[in-house]
């Protein structure tokens, strides 16, 4: 009796139609927003493990005249994270003072700053409903979509996670995912 019910249960699916099956997969909005929201995790925990690991008298640190530093790489990639959600419709909830690019160098502030930012980006993919994924919204006065917004919003952190990276090892500290893993 007991083999019967489990092929039965296997056999549900089957019997009921493609309906139902497609019914149970995710759409690819929501794949994507799962694919997304574990991308945004785990560069969150980089850039800001690497923040706390990176020395305040460090923060100033800039590779050469006329390219950010330390502090405005990390100012920069929150203010895009509370900024660009706009094109979304979601306002920041928190005031971007206009310079805190430049302004803004105290470690323990960046760092707020920073976790704040990766609360509101999570808030940006949650807010953009499955349908709404391809409607149309202007983004830096261009024609774009929703997602294209979202995807934006990973490539940017990607690039200066990358950047905060190198600059990090130029001033000797090691990643501290990398130092676990003896890199």
């Amino acid at each position: 009796m007991r083999r019967s019910a489990v092929r039965l249960a296997l056999a549900l699916p089957l019997l009921a139609g493609p309906a139902v099956v497609r019914a149970q997969a995710p759409t690819a909005a929501a794949a994507f927003r799962s694919e997304y929201l574990k991308q945004l995790d785990d560069t969150e925990k980089k850039l800001v493990s690497l923040a706390e690991a990176i020395p305040q008298d460090k923060y100033s640190w800039r590779p050469m005249a006329g390219v950010r530093s330390i502090s405005e790489v990390y100012m920069h990639i929150a203010g895009a994270d509370l900024m660009i959600p706009n094109a979304l419709g979601l306002k920041p909830p928190m005031p971007m003072m206009r310079d805190a690019e430049t302004k803004v160098t105290d470690k323990k502030e960046v760092v707020e700053a920073l976790k704040t930012s990766f609360t509101h980006a999570r808030a940006a993919a949650a807010a953009v409903k499955d349908e709404d994924m391809g409607a149309p919204v202007k983004l830096f006065g261009q024609e774009s979509t929703k997602l294209a917004v979202l995807f934006l919003m990973a490539y940017h952190l990607h690039e200066h996670l990358g950047q905060s990276i190198a600059y990090a090892r130029s001033v000797g500290v090691v990643p501290p995912w990398s130092a676990k893993a003896g890199m």
